[in-house]
């Protein structure tokens, strides 16, 4: 027994220390990794081995052969995809966390996890300014959250007509209206196609210069509608006028949905939250913590105002065996998850590590890095696309070609990682500023390193 503890021991120290190693020297090396190191990856596969491989020396393996492999996501130049590092305390509490190896479906599994989660929904709701009494439960990303408010919303409308889902299902069910924006989120998009809602189904509603839904061309609402709304266009950052939207809907019984899968954090800082003014008004919010909040992969939140809805879609049919195990609604009942890994650990030790000062700070820094990214390209002479009011920045180098090539040859260079969108028509390289990490000294030297790319493009 004693010389397994020991095996284990030095395994986890080996992991430990080549963890650390890594982070270390994040903010040196390139942030996308090389063709070579890419096509080192060969080296990971071949046939499943006939015999046991020594463990110390499939970590060896892996990180001489996968560190380099990487995408420096964690790193402070890093600034794509609206992708958030992963603070230091969240990487320490996965760590901790994979150790129990919990399941915080149920109490008897594991109070601590179940524990977690209760606590971050209830810090959540106030941060973000919602009803008391709102709840919801930690999933995999906003696609899933973003599933799970939508399902609520499908499930309240339907029960309003004396319809059950559980017992009747979709068929003959009655028509729900769903409204959405011109520059709804494909996330959204996927979630109701697969609630059973398709394109052609969808109420399009035109959008503005910083794609944000116009109110006033909203069509008549009832209570048999569902209006999907953003809180961030994942673009230019923009919010949908949420209070006169979530107002007309409230007047008319509609159901409102949030999708705000990085802008709905915007509500917990106060220099920003008159951007997500009337979120309180909404029904349902969907938003990722692997985001804005910086803790590790992967972690959404759906919460809901009137949690019954939620749970009435997503509790599971009576099993003798779940049932002694589960006790009173736990975090099981909110979400499509039995089993999963214990998400909350992270969440809480983010959330009581930064407290509400902290949170605002790095909602507010990053947001400060993005108007010095703005600035900076804009002195150079290069179009700035959008009102930078959160922490996305569009960027035209000229045509679109052009454009293209800039964005190609500063993912080759290396200093730091954009990505490429389409905005109205236009190319462009897309900013998102998300990482605890990133310095003013480090959103220096990439506005250096992308003009002296775009003046060789």
């Amino acid at each position: 027994m004693k010389e397994n503890e020991n095996l284990t021991g030095n395994l986890l120290q080996d992991a430990n220390d080549r963890a650390i190693h890594y982070l270390g020297e994040i903010g040196q090396r390139a942030v996308a990794p090389s063709p070579d190191a890419v096509e080192r990856l060969s080296a990971l596969e071949g046939p499943l081995p006939d015999e046991s491989s020594d463990p110390a020396e499939v970590i060896r393996l892996l990180d001489e052969i996968g560190s380099p492999a990487t995408v420096a996501t964690a790193g402070p130049r890093y600034f794509g995809f609206v992708v958030g590092g992963a603070l230091p305390v969240t990487v320490a509490a996965n760590w901790l966390a994979a150790a129990w190896d919990q399941n915080p479906g149920a109490s008897l599994l594991s109070p601590v996890g179940v524990a977690c989660e209760r606590i971050v929904i209830g810090w959540l709701v106030d941060l973000f300014g919602l009803p008391q009494g709102s709840l919801g439960g930690l999933v995999t990303g906003a696609t899933e959250a973003n599933f799970s408010g939508l399902a609520a919303a499908r499930q309240a409308i339907l029960s309003r007509q004396g319809w059950d889902i559980a017992t009747k299902g979709l068929f003959g069910a009655p028509k729900i209206r769903v409204v959405v924006g011109e520059e709804v989120h494909v996330s959204a998009l996927l979630a109701l196609r697969v609630l059973g809602f398709g394109r052609d189904d969808l109420v399009r509603v035109p959008t503005d210069d910083q794609g944000r839904m116009r109110a006033d061309a909203l069509p008549e609402l009832d209570e048999n509608t569902l209006v999907c709304v953003q809180a961030g266009n994942v673009n230019s950052g923009s919010f949908d006028p949420l209070e006169a939207i979530c107002s007309k809907a409230r007047k008319a019984r509609a159901w409102v949905h949030v999708d705000g899968a990085f802008g709905l954090w915007a509500a917990a800082a106060e220099n920003r939250k008159h951007l997500a003014a009337g979120v309180e008004l909404a029904d349902s919010w969907a938003t990722d913590a692997h985001k804005w909040l910086n803790v590790p992969y992967d972690c959404g939140i759906v919460l809901c105002r009137e949690p019954g809805q939620l749970v009435a879609v997503m509790s599971l049919d009576p099993a003798a065996y779940i049932e002694e195990a589960r006790g009173s609604a736990g975090p099981a009942d909110f979400t499509l998850q039995m089993s999963r890994r214990a998400r909350g650990i992270e969440v809480w030790a983010a959330l009581r590590t930064l407290g509400r000062s902290g949170l605002e700070d790095l909602i507010e820094r990053t947001c400060r890095h993005a108007q010095v990214f703005a600035e900076g390209l804009s002195a150079a002479g290069f179009e700035i696309l959008n009102d930078v009011v959160l922490n996305q920045v569009l960027v035209s180098f000229g045509d679109d070609e052009r454009t293209q090539r800039v964005i190609a040859a500063i993912q080759e260079e290396g200093t730091m990682w954009a990505g490429g969108t389409r905005w109205h028509g236009r190319q462009a390289m897309r900013i998102s500023v998300s990482s605890w990490a990133t310095t003013t000294a480090d959103v220096e030297q990439s506005v250096e390193a992308i003009v002296r790319v775009a003046d060789e493009n």
